[in-house]
């Protein structure tokens, strides 16, 4: 018996044909077979490897050193909250504390108690000028607090999606999840010299 479904398996074999080396695919293979498990168990990363032709310790390898997979189970949806120094000193503590209470956990290893939501601290996400922010379902937010938090939850909670509150500033252009990046103003020139 499989543990991935016969579709993923052959996304998965499709993959070695678009980078140069098909060790290189590892990742994106794990992050289809997480994605459609949920976590990544020992029978799919022994699929993953077979499927790619490669060695199974080197896919268990990547699997255990990034961050992103997981071996044990996680909430439907896990929220990614960056700790790091520029989101630390814009209030992220406050943010993890607000995100373990209103999902109803007291650590990183829980999932709330409907099985929707987990959550992890991470380092530098790459935006820290919109600090502090988090990934939740493929998608990043920026300048967060206990209100947006909120909002998210109670989105992925709703039977039917209700159309985001946050909305987008004159001049701001959107990015995923409905959050707005500011529009910039235009770089000043270095005089030739």
């Amino acid at each position: 018996m499989t543990a991935l479904s016969a579709h993923v398996l052959e996304e998965i074999r499709e993959l070695p044909a678009k980078y140069p080396q098909s060790r290189s695919a590892v990742m994106p293979a794990l992050d289809l077979a997480q994605e459609e498990m949920g976590h990544l168990t020992p029978e799919a990363m022994t699929e993953v490897a077979q499927a790619l032709q490669l060695d199974p310790g080197y896919v268990e390898g990547v699997a255990t050193f990034y961050s992103l997979f997981h071996l044990e189970p996680v909430g439907k949806h896990r929220f990614y909250v960056c700790t790091n120094l520029s989101c630390m000193l814009r209030g992220a503590n406050e943010i993890v504390d607000h995100v373990r209470q209103a999902i109803g956990v007291s650590g990183s290893e829980q999932v709330s108690p409907d099985g929707l939501f987990s959550y992890e601290e991470v380092e530098c996400l790459g935006a820290c000028e919109y600090a502090p922010m988090m990934r939740l379902d493929h998608e990043y937010f920026y300048d967060l607090t206990t209100e947006k938090i909120d909002g998210l939850i109670a989105d992925r909670r709703s039977p039917t999606p209700r159309p985001h509150p946050l909305r987008a500033p004159a001049g701001a252009r959107p990015l995923a999840g409905g959050e707005v990046k500011p529009k910039r103003a235009p770089r000043k020139k270095k005089a030739d010299g």
